[in-house]
Formats: C-alpha cells, structure tokens, sequence
C-alpha cells in the first residue's frame, strides 16, 4: 500500500497495521492514535488505529528506557502516536499480529479528556459527537463496509457497461410530490434539492443506453422512524429498451454482487457488527417474486385481515411480507392509483403499474424501487395533468418522449437502508457519516 506522505527520516520503513503480516520479524514505523491501554507489571499494552486496522503494541520494561516506560504508562486515549518496533506474530490468536515496542513518540496529546469513553452512552450524546463516535471500532468497521458496498455498486455497473451520468442536485420540479420537498432560492427563482436523479437519467439513456446516477437526494418528509433520512445517497440505473421483468433480473443480480463482495471482502468487519452472516450467504439468485396482490393476502393471512387492496405497504407490512422468505422478495404490479406518475400501466391490468419494490429480509423493508416508465407521451401528458403537476416543469422531459420515444426501465437503491440491512443495524443514523435527520443538522 503506497502511502501518499513523507517517511519518517531516520526511521525503519512506515507500514500500515493493514499490512503487518508481510513484515513479520521486521523492525517497521507505525503512525497512529491510541484507543484504548492497559498495563500488566512489566508490561504496557497500547492498542493503536491508522484508519486501515488495530494492533497491540507491546512495551516491556526491559526492552525501553525507565522514561519511555513510564511515558508509556502516561498516554492519554486518542493520544496520536509515531511506534517504532518488531512485529510479531501473536502467541495464542492466528492470524494476528503485534507489535514489540523499541520507541514511541507523541506527536500530539489530547488538550482534554475524550468524551467517549468505554462506558455506555445515551444516542443523543453519541449524536452530539458523532465527529468522534467515527474512530470507534463499530463506526469504523460500519464505514467500511459501506465503502465496499459502494465500491461494489459502481463495479457492478462499469464491469456491465454502464455510463455513470451526475444529475443535478437543484431542480427545478418535484418527482414525487412536492410536499416532500426542500425548497431554496436559486438566483431569484425556486429551486428544489433533488428527491431522485431519475428524470434526468432517462433523458441521459436515450443517447448512452444503460446509464446510472449516484450522489446524495433529499426527502422533506417529518418522518422519525429507524429508516429515515432527510439526506440520503442513492444509485439509479436506467436502461433504454429493458421491461420491468429485465428490471427486476437487473436489481437481484446487482444486490446478490454486492453481498458477495461484502461477504468476500469484509468478514472482519461483520464480525466486529456481530452480524449474522448466515442470512447473508443466502443472497443468491433467483429471488422469490410475488405481485402485489399476492402480498396483501400473505398480510391478511398472517395478522393483517384488514389489508387490502389499494393499500400502500408501511414497515409493519414489508416486514410481515419479508419474513415469509429467507432472501430478497421481489413485489410487483402494485396498484397505479398509489404509484408514481411515470409508471408504465401493465397491458394485461391497466389498474396496475409495471413497478416493483425489493423488499430486504429480516425486518429491513424496501430497498429498491422501481420499474418501468411510461413511454407514451399522450398517457404521460395526461398522468402528469392528473397529478396536478405544473406541465411546463416537465417539457424537457416529455421531449424524451417526443423525440423517438423508446420503452425502458430503472430503478433507485438506497445506500443506507442497504448498509443497515447487510449490518444488520437497528437504525439507518449509523450507516452514513453524518447523518441528517428530522431533529438532527450538526455536526
């Protein structure tokens, strides 16, 4: 691993705790902070992070001088620290490795006692500190996994040929109704922050083909539940000519790629979620597919006698559906009286929409939405007017439909409810950096 800064002169080579295992008997440069210590007689064990993993560096009292011993013993937590010693194989864990200190040296001591402490912490605190909660283990391994499921997504769609197209983040219209919406000043005029980039993707797959926008959307919505954001970050794909069904074979081959590389690449950080990753290993194609109408019996069949349809599906719902399966479920046809404008109507059903969600399993709900998209421009014009959306917002994008209208299909994932569901979290605040939500603007 190549690091972009200047070694430390006179010093033995700076590693990575990444990379520990290729030096094994090497005397080698560590740079790092303390996060945690505790002392045995003779013996100091000082765990230090990089940002790429943990070792114990071990200080024994015949191996330093009676002042680095004792400095040793006096280091703070979240202390940043340059170590000096031999790495060592670890006597009773394989696979693991430490460090056998010769020299430490404090590059900066805290000004003040860390707030995070090994005790437990109520949420709101943790929230307050979210800028420090990040250098906690548990954040940290959550962070890379969601940086493996990123990685993943835009593998996925560059090994099969997609363009990746960045939509605006202002817009001048709404998607899926403007009571979702944050509305700012842009030069005078309104201006939205985007709910989705697909409008603009599919203007885009008329000239690429298979396309995909990925960056942050925004949903107004006062919601407080555990799968909730007011920013969140989303991938859409669009795919000119494909049907819904070609859709939902898009959605279950790109999910189960990005468990298998999770799986693959993060199974120490997994364990340190404490995820069960049983659940996981069944995220194989083919997922079960079920319409709408065969969800709302499974509800009224197990606890909801009341659902039916015309019914939109809550969390409660999706994770009755959910639980009736050991993967991903694919739902479809819903209703288009409760759907977007811009859903296609099913040919065979014309009250139904060629629309379908992926619902996660073990209690996670929706993670993908999407379908197929109206390609008629009449039905569209006519869709829009019943909506009540104001139509000279959407010339631009009733032009993708003027000017050699083509059928095609996509759909949103979100990154979040994902990273919480492959964690297997309690709640979506801990899945994103620093989250923003309904209470929540800072840090």
């Amino acid at each position: 691993m190549f690091r972009y800064r200047a070694q430390p002169t006179g010093l033995p080579a700076e590693v990575t705790i990444a990379t520990l295992a290729d030096h094994v008997g090497k005397e080698v440069t560590l740079q790092g902070w303390l996060y945690n210590k505790r002392s045995s007689g003779k013996l100091h064990f000082l765990e230090v992070r990089d940002g790429t993993g943990t070792v114990q560096c071990v200080v024994f009292k015949g191996d330093v001088t009676p002042e680095l011993f004792d400095k040793a013993d006096k280091l703070s937590q979240e202390t940043s620290l340059r170590v000096v010693g031999t790495v060592k194989e670890h006597g009773k864990r394989a696979g693991t490795y430490e460090v056998q200190v010769k020299d430490v040296a404090v590059i900066a001591a805290p000004s003040r006692e860390y707030p995070i402490s090994n005790k437990e912490h109520g949420t709101d605190f943790l929230m307050d500190n979210r800028h420090l909660w990040l250098r906690s283990r548990r954040q940290h391994a959550i962070l890379r996994i969601r940086h493996a499921i990123v990685k993943a997504i835009r593998d996925f769609f560059d090994q099969n040929d997609f363009t990746l197209i960045d939509a605006p983040i202002f817009t001048p219209n709404a998607v899926e109704g403007t009571s979702t919406l944050f509305q700012t000043d842009y030069h005078g005029d309104p201006a939205f922050l985007t709910q989705s980039g697909q409008l603009y993707v599919e203007a885009a797959a008329a000239s690429f083909g298979q396309v995909y926008c990925f960056g942050p959307t925004f949903r107004a919505e006062k919601s407080k539940t555990r799968r909730h954001l007011a920013e969140f970050w989303m991938v859409e794909p669009e795919v000119a000519f494909m049907t819904l069904d070609e859709d939902m074979r898009l959605a279950e081959d790109m999910l189960s790629f990005i468990v298998e590389r999770v799986l693959t690449t993060r199974g120490e950080e997994l364990k340190i979620c404490e995820r069960d990753t049983s659940f996981l290993e069944k995220v194989k194609g083919p997922f079960p597919r079920i319409t709408y109408a065969e969800a709302i019996k499974i509800l009224q069949e197990n606890g909801h006698p009341e659902a039916k349809v015309g019914d939109d599906f809550g969390a409660d719902e999706e994770t009755v559906i959910s639980n009736k399966f050991d993967r991903p479920v694919i739902v479809h046809r819903y209703p288009k009286a409760i759907k977007a404008f811009y859903f296609a109507t099913d040919p065979n059903a014309p009250e139904l929409a060629l629309n379908m969600d992926v619902l996660a399993p073990e209690g996670y709900g929706e993670i993908v939405g999407g379908g197929q998209r109206e390609d008629d421009l009449a039905t569209l014009e006519a869709a829009i007017a019943h909506h009540k959306l104001p139509p000279a917002a959407f010339e631009w994008y009733l032009d993708v439909r003027r000017y050699g209208s083509f059928p095609h299909a996509g759909f949103g994932l979100g990154i979040e409810r994902t990273v919480a569901w492959i964690c297997g979290l309690p709640h979506v605040r801990e899945t994103i950096p620093f989250p923003r939500m309904l209470n929540r603007l800072a840090p």
